[in-house]
């Protein structure tokens, strides 16, 4: 259920939304999160797993969108199960029909390739992506999103020794334990403009993203010049359609192979520079 104008308005919000939470999670360059307490008051260093680090990231956040939903106009709802899309949905109070799908994103910069990210993936491009009325692993019908928004989180990783990350501190200590991640940025924008051509995660069907990280910033992916329709029937019909290539059938694999499939002008794909390693 598209409304370009809400959409607009909403974007906007959630970017000058975005452009706030550093002052919510980070002092100087450095996460304010250092680990988990328990009752004894002993202090469990956090990993630098990926996967801890963003779910603890979401966490430290939820309070910050709260108060920013109430501030709009909107209610949010929370994904049904863990593996369901999007993290959150905003519901306007005024028109309940106006929802926005918003994915909270991590990733940490690319250290052997400068200005680069790891990259994240942008949600499944299977069942409910490909029928806009499918409720399997969503919590509402694709369609009834007036837009599907990410907001990501950028951060560099801390060097730290096997000792600084597995140490138990007491409370006294909390001012000299390190931290894991560090130099945040935060970003918001609709997922069609920063996503890729190319699958985000092995065998799962998940939209990948670009991974220049002034590209992400600038909401200049590869479908940037083409605009969500084509995004959608390119992810729609991704390793499905079958194309010709040196007298071999193979799977659709790339936007460029696409526009050549559909007949479109070659100018529509906006490729991506590779990554090039630091000398």
């Amino acid at each position: 259920m598209k409304n370009e104008a809400e959409k607009a308005v909403f974007g906007a919000q959630l970017k000058d939304f975005a452009s706030t939470l550093r002052n919510f999670i980070a002092t100087g360059d450095e996460w304010t999160i250092r680990g988990f307490i328990d009752i004894f008051k002993n202090i469990y260093t956090i990993s630098s797993d990926t996967k801890i680090v963003s779910k603890v990231l979401e966490l430290h956040l939820f309070p910050h969108f709260l108060t920013f939903a109430q501030k709009i106009g909107y209610d949010i709802e929370l994904a049904k199960y863990q593996n369901w899309y999007p993290d959150l949905t905003f519901i306007s109070k005024s028109n309940p029909q106006i929802k926005f799908a918003v994915d909270l994103k991590t990733t940490y910069r690319d250290e052997e390739y400068p200005g680069f990210c790891n990259g994240f993936t942008l949600g499944s491009h299977g069942e409910y992506f490909v029928s806009r009325t499918s409720t399997k692993n969503i919590q509402y019908p694709y369609d009834e999103y007036s837009g599907h928004f990410c907001l990501g989180i950028i951060y560099s990783r801390a060097v730290l020794d096997k000792n600084e990350e597995m140490h138990i501190y007491s409370i006294d200590e909390i001012s000299t334990i390190p931290s894991v991640i560090k130099n945040f940025l935060f970003f918001a924008e609709e997922k069609w403009k920063i996503a890729s051509d190319i699958g985000g995660s092995g065998n799962t069907a998940n939209i990948g993203s670009i991974q220049k990280i002034d590209d992400i910033l600038n909401g200049n992916g590869v479908f940037a010049k083409a605009g969500e329709e084509l995004f959608d029937d390119y992810w729609a019909n991704f390793g499905k359609i079958e194309i010709l290539r040196n007298g071999k059938r193979k799977k659709l694999s790339s936007f460029d192979e696409y526009l050549q499939y559909r007949s479109l002008p070659a100018e529509l794909n906006n490729p991506k520079a590779p990554k090039r390693k630091a000398k």
